[in-house]
Order: structure tokens, then C-alpha cells, then sequence
């Protein structure tokens, strides 16, 4: 006995959509997920609203439950002009990071905000590429090469006012230490002329590291740095290497102080992001160490 099933499938057109021929070309349909995913309908008047009564309310509330961190080096950012465009980079070590940083960036810049946000994972279907858009005003990235379509749309959106948070890095830090930065931000600065916002972000990674699932209140800080403009005949290479050097110089004085930290970056001895080349164990025993004070040897500069 056939089942309706089956009937439908031996069925033919009209009753069912027409085969194409073997000898014709199917045509085209674009992709519509990952870094081809629409999101213009997430700053429409309407989104734009409905996002910022939940950025100001649920999110609000769970970054002061979980993390509600202090800042550092808001001094930095008092001369620039808050009519234009900034692009926040910093570090990534958890799922935290991005809506601390959207409630916690300095205003005017935090509120006509976009984020840049890996195609392959906040955008592998409709639902989910939704959600991100609306929630986060998050465009697809391509974070393993600079994509023409998400340059595209990342310059089209700063020559329109709108700032860019941006992780280098290009995801979420595997074991707590840094990873080798990209050359997207560098590349949108140089192109638009657009200045870039070092920062340091401390703290999440014990909040919510990758690969857990629950987190755990603790405290946090975000340090922000001198904003960093190309320099002449400078490529997104050489400068992305110059970001990730004002981001390590943040971490090293997050974790002792501005003076010490400043002398090693003039001599060339900050501490890398990327943490010392050894096993895995001796890696993770030097990030939980106890940092030694230095307290007693600190010397201040004479004047």
C-alpha cells in the first residue's frame, strides 16, 4: 500500500516544484547564512529601540550580577572628538566579554555601537544570525581572512558614524592567553582613517572561560589605552602588530603598574600576550601564580 508520502514523491508538477533538466543550468541562490547573513533590518528605528531597552534592562542586570568591572584609562579618550567613529579592539576570553563591553564602553560611542562577530558561529542559520543582529547589532566577519563583503560593510558602517568593538584575536582565547592578532582592525583604520582604541579586559576569563557553560561572579577590569592612528606608508600588518603591542602593554600594567609597565614597553620588554613558549601545565601554573609585589623596588621617575 502507498503511503501519501510516497504518492507525493512519485508525483508530478503541478503537484510537486518542476526538476530542472539535466541540460540546464540550476539557478543561482545565494547564500544567506554565515557572512552573507543581512543584518540592515538590526539598525533600523525600530530595532535600534527595541535593542537598547535590552541592552539597559536584562543585560544591565547581568553584567552587574556577573561582572560589573572598573575602568581604567577613560583620561586617554577625554580629547577625542565624540561626534566621530572609534574602533575598540581588545582581547577575547569569554562569552562575557562582549555584552560587558557593550554596557561598559564610554559614552557617546557605546550607543551607535557595532560589533564584529565571527560569521561561522554567531551566524550559522537565520534564528541564530537573527538573535545576534538584534541583541548585539552584530555583522558576520569572516575571521580567517578579511572577507571584501564584511570589509565592505564594516567601512560602510564607520563613514556612517557608527563605532566597532573587534577581537583581533579572531575568537575566544583557548587557554587564557593571548592569540596572534589580525589584520582587520588595522586594515578598516588605515582605510578609513579611523582611530583605534586599544583595551584590556581582565577577569572574564575566570568568569566564563571557553568551554563552561555557568558562570561564576567574579571581578573584572577594563583598562583603555592611547588611541592609536596609522602611521605613514604603515600596512595593516605592521600596524595590527602595533595594536597587539599597546594591548600587551595594558595587560602587563593591568597586572602591576603604570610606571613599571611603561618602562618596559620603552624598552622593548613588555610581556607578551601569547605567554611563554612551553608545555601546557607550566603555561597554566604562570597565569594562576601569585603575582609578586613589587611594592618594596617600585621607583618612581625624578623630575
Amino acid at each position: 500500500m502507498i503511503t501519501p508520502k510516497q504518492w507525493l514523491r512519485r508525483a508530478s508538477f503541478p503537484l510537486r516544484a518542476p526538476s530542472t533538466p539535466a541540460t540546464v543550468e540550476p539557478p543561482y541562490k545565494a547564500p544567506d547564512t554565515g557572512v552573507d547573513f543581512e543584518t540592515a533590518f538590526a539598525r533600523t528605528p525600530a530595532a535600534r529601540v527595541a535593542r537598547r531597552v535590552f541592552q539597559e534592562t536584562l543585560m544591565e542586570g547581568a553584567v552587574r550580577l556577573v561582572a560589573d568591572p572598573t575602568r581604567r584609562g577613560l583620561d586617554r579618550l577625554e580629547h577625542l572628538d565624540e561626534d566621530k567613529p572609534l574602533i575598540f579592539v581588545t582581547n577575547h576570553h569569554s562569552h562575557v566579554d562582549t555584552p560587558l563591553l557593550l554596557r561598559r564602553l564610554p559614552r557617546p560611542w557605546r550607543d551607535k555601537l557595532f560589533v564584529a562577530a565571527a560569521a561561522d558561529y554567531f551566524f550559522p542559520n537565520k534564528v541564530a544570525g537573527t538573535a545576534a543582529a538584534l541583541a548585539l547589532n552584530a555583522i558576520p566577519l569572516e575571521r580567517t581572512r578579511i572577507n571584501r563583503r564584511s570589509a565592505l560593510q564594516a567601512g560602510a558602517l564607520l563613514e556612517q558614524g557608527w563605532s566597532m568593538l573587534i577581537y583581533p584575536e579572531g575568537g575566544r582565547s583557548p587557554d587564557g592567553w593571548g592569540q596572534a592578532f589580525k589584520g582587520g582592525a588595522a586594515y578598516l583604520s588605515i582605510r578609513g582613517g579611523v582611530p583605534v582604541v586599544p583595551a584590556y579586559l581582565s577577569g572574564t576569563d575566570k568568569i566564563l572561560p571557553k568551554g563552561s557553560s555557568l558562570p561564576r561572579p567574579g571581578p573584572t577590569t577594563i583598562t583603555f589605552g592611547t588611541p592609536l592612528l596609522p602611521e605613514e606608508g604603515e600596512d595593516a600588518r605592521r600596524m595590527a602588530v602595533r595594536i597587539e603591542a599597546a594591548v600587551a602593554a595594558l595587560a602587563d600594567e593591568a597586572t602591576s603598574d603604570w610606571w613599571q609597565a611603561r618602562r618596559r614597553a620603552h624598552a622593548g620588554t613588555t610581556p607578551s600576550l601569547s605567554g611563554p613558549d612551553a608545555v601546557s601545565w607550566r603555561r597554566a601554573w604562570v597565569r594562576t601564580a601569585p603575582a609578586r609585589s613589587t611594592s618594596a623596588k617600585r621607583r618612581w621617575p625624578t623630575f
